[in-house]
């Protein structure tokens, strides 16, 4: 399918690994001129030259901390105004006793769950207005929706920017602006990797093992953990033309874990 973006300017922020990646290479699939940010360099430019090799897209990657006032700065004097933003990032680390989450871990947590994604929607979307047409899609969590404890430093921010999105969207939708938020559950990323990796190191067992594991105690009705690559098929097609009718929503994308009809 055709999603009727190629040549439009994207810019995903945290674009070299993860969910961010794999929103990446499905807008890189469209033929987007692509913008990536992230603040490895070495991991970015590996992951952008993949990308446009696989694609042929132009991706400019962009070193920067995007949760930071000098990173954003950078990032909008090289790519000023996209028509497509994409805000991810690594998400805040799992959590144990919610007593232990001290006041530095939670102005952490805002600058880059929070505040980033709003300083760029501020900074790009009066461009988006005057084109008439734009696209913001937010990668949250599914925390946002379904509170955990573990995810006290992920689910409560992210609570506010969808909050904040949809109050935004009503406000710019009738200039063709729509503005969206995703709501991952568990994928296989790095981040979930690692801690999966550090648990089957200590328990003795495998990264598989520990995966099912956590399937079943959780109860994913699908069985398994998803993937990068198909959740960033929807944000590619919340970015599209045909997603001109849908703004201020939330989709949740977790295998079914989360128990809501709506």
């Amino acid at each position: 399918m055709d999603l009727g973006i190629s040549r439009k300017v994207a810019l995903v922020n945290g674009g070299s690994a993860g969910l961010g990646r794999g929103a990446a290479l499905a807008l890189a699939r469209e033929k987007t001129e692509l913008f990536i940010t992230a603040r490895g360099e070495e991991k970015l430019h590996k992951s952008c030259e993949q990308m446009a090799k696989e694609t042929g897209a132009k991706i400019t990657p962009i070193v920067a901390d995007h949760s930071s006032d000098a990173g954003r700065e950078k990032i909008l004097s090289i790519c000023p105004e996209p028509d497509i933003l994409v805000a991810t990032c690594s998400p805040p680390p799992f959590t144990g006793d919610f007593r232990t989450v001290d006041r530095e871990d939670w102005e952490k947590a805002l600058s880059l769950t929070l505040l980033s994604p709003v300083e760029f929607i501020k900074a790009v979307i009066d461009g988006m207005i005057e084109r008439k047409w734009g696209r913001i899609v937010n990668i949250a969590t599914g925390a946002a929706k379904y509170p955990a404890a573990m995810r006290v430093l992920s689910g409560p921010p992210r609570s506010a920017l969808v909050n904040y999105s949809v109050a935004v969207a009503k406000q710019v939708a009738r200039h063709g602006v729509m503005i969206n938020t995703i709501l991952p559950g568990m994928h296989h990323t790095d981040g979930i990797r690692d801690m999966f990796e550090s648990q089957a190191e200590a328990n003795g067992t495998s990264y598989d093992e520990e995966v099912a594991q956590f399937v079943k105690q959780v109860r994913i009705p699908v069985g398994r953990f998803g993937d990068a690559e198909d959740m960033g098929a929807f944000v590619a097609l919340f970015c599209s033309e045909m997603a001109g009718y849908v703004t201020g929503q939330s989709l949740t994308i977790d295998g079914g874990m989360g128990n809501s009809i709506f």
